[in-house]
């Protein structure tokens, strides 16, 4: 049954936790990195609701004001979001999607009613978040990379190619596959260099990928020499990934994964998302989400 808690998920905003940011939005990995590595972890504050929108049936962008995370958040990091329902205890881990002065954006799919309550929220409510955590991609200037991505695993892409326009010399192409709506093309077609995107109905991200090699090939030598400047940045499904992979291992492509779980606390403590690799079970919250290839052993 239905609690008065759940009935009203969202409360009046609160103060914001003050932040010494300048909340620019702009991209510093190396900061971002060394934040992960020293396993700091930023306290639980309130964030403010700017936007809601349905990008498609079941598909929502969430915006929100916290200058904190729009200064720090990395691609290919998440951030928890918390219900204002007794109920329901456990955070939402969301994938950061893009940012824009202190303002974050996820993009998420409704699943059941924590995710419901989300799509429901109205602009002025307040939302507590935690974040960014995990590490995210690791970037380099004037490399060229294929962002690989599946159904809702599009959002961390979407981050990492706003990231990669702002690195001289980096070209970054997206590789999306959809179930039936491409509704991310338009929100990554303004960061990405070029966009390629694919439905269940035509195939899938391997033929897409297959594509563009052919493209590539066609226009003239020193496709070797060029693919060797190549790098996969990949999130989505567990079969998706595996096959992009293999794709790239054939290839002899450097490839990073951001792997989708199960996550309780979002930051270690809990150990529910754990997933074996080379050197043992690693945490896909804080060890990752994103691992190489070589380290999951695929």
């Amino acid at each position: 049954m239905e609690t008065e808690n759940s009935q009203k998920a969202f409360r009046s905003t609160r103060t914001a936790l003050a932040d010494s940011g300048s909340g620019s939005g702009s991209v510093s990995t190396e900061g971002a990195s060394d934040c992960a590595r020293s396993r700091f972890l930023p306290s639980r504050r309130s964030a403010t609701v700017c936007s809601v929108e349905m990008l498609c049936d079941g598909v929502y962008s969430l915006e929100l004001s916290d200058r904190y995370m729009a200064h720090h958040a990395h691609a290919g990091q998440f951030a928890n979001l918390y219900l204002h329902d007794t109920a329901r205890i456990l955070p939402r881990p969301l994938g950061i999607a893009s940012v824009k002065g202190d303002v974050v954006r996820f993009i998420f799919a409704v699943v059941g009613e924590g995710t419901r309550q989300l799509s429901q929220a109205r602009i002025g409510d307040s939302i507590d978040v935690l974040g960014p955590l995990g590490n995210g991609f690791s970037l380099k200037k004037e490399g060229r990379y294929l962002l690989v991505g599946g159904g809702l695993g599009v959002p961390p892409l979407v981050r990492a190619a706003q990231e990669i326009r702002q690195l001289e010399g980096a070209l970054s192409t997206a590789v999306f596959g959809y179930r039936a709506e491409h509704f991310a093309d338009n929100i990554v077609g303004e960061f990405s260099d070029s966009t390629l995107s694919i439905d269940e109905s035509e195939g899938n991200v391997i033929n897409l990928l297959n594509k563009w090699v052919e493209d590539a090939e066609s226009t003239g030598p020193g496709v070797r020499a060029a693919m060797d400047d190549v790098e996969i940045l990949s999130c989505g499904p567990h079969p998706m990934m595996m096959a992009v992979a293999q794709w790239a291992k054939e290839r002899g492509l450097r490839a990073q994964l951001s792997l989708e779980a199960r996550m309780g606390c979002g930051f270690g403590t809990c150990v529910a998302c754990v997933t074996p690799t080379r050197d043992g079970l690693k945490k896909v919250c804080i060890d990752g989400p994103v691992f190489t290839v070589e380290q999951l052993g695929w």
